[in-house]
C-alpha cells in the first residue's frame, strides 16, 4: 500500500481543481493510504455555508464529508494559511488536524507520491 498525499492549494470555485482533488482522493483510497492537505487558498474549501450556485458553480464542497467514509482520516490544514486569511476563528466543516509548516514538511517526506491541485 502506497502513501499518497493530495495537496489542495487552489480556491474552491472558479476551476475544477478542488473537485478533481476530491475525486482523486476518493478513487485512490481503495488501494492506498491517502493524506489530504489543505494549504494556501485551498483552506477556503473548509468554510461552511458556501453557495457556489450563486456563481453558477456546482456544489461539491459537502462531498468532503465523504473522506471519513472512505477511511481517509489524515486530513491536515495549514495553520499559517488560515492565519494569513483571517480564518483561524472560523468553524471548519470536516474533521482535521491543524499543522504548522514544519509538520507539513515532515509529513510530506513520509509520502510515496504527492499530487498537487
Amino acid at each position: 500500500m502506497k502513501k499518497v498525499a493530495i495537496i489542495i492549494s487552489s480556491a474552491p470555485h472558479g476551476s475544477a481543481k478542488g473537485r478533481e482533488a476530491l475525486d482523486t482522493a476518493l478513487a485512490l483510497s481503495t488501494f492506498n493510504h491517502i493524506s489530504v492537505f489543505f494549504m494556501g487558498d485551498g483552506v477556503f474549501h473548509l468554510l461552511p455555508n458556501q453557495h457556489p450556485e450563486d456563481i453558477l458553480m456546482r456544489d461539491y464542497i459537502a462531498t468532503f464529508n465523504m473522506l471519513e467514509l472512505y477511511d481517509i482520516e489524515d486530513v491536515y490544514v495549514c495553520k499559517t494559511s488560515l492565519d494569513n486569511r483571517n480564518l483561524s476563528q472560523i468553524a471548519i466543516n470536516i474533521p482535521n488536524q491543524l499543522i504548522e509548516d514544519t509538520q507539513f514538511q515532515q509529513l510530506l517526506a513520509g509520502q510515496n507520491t504527492v499530487i498537487h491541485f
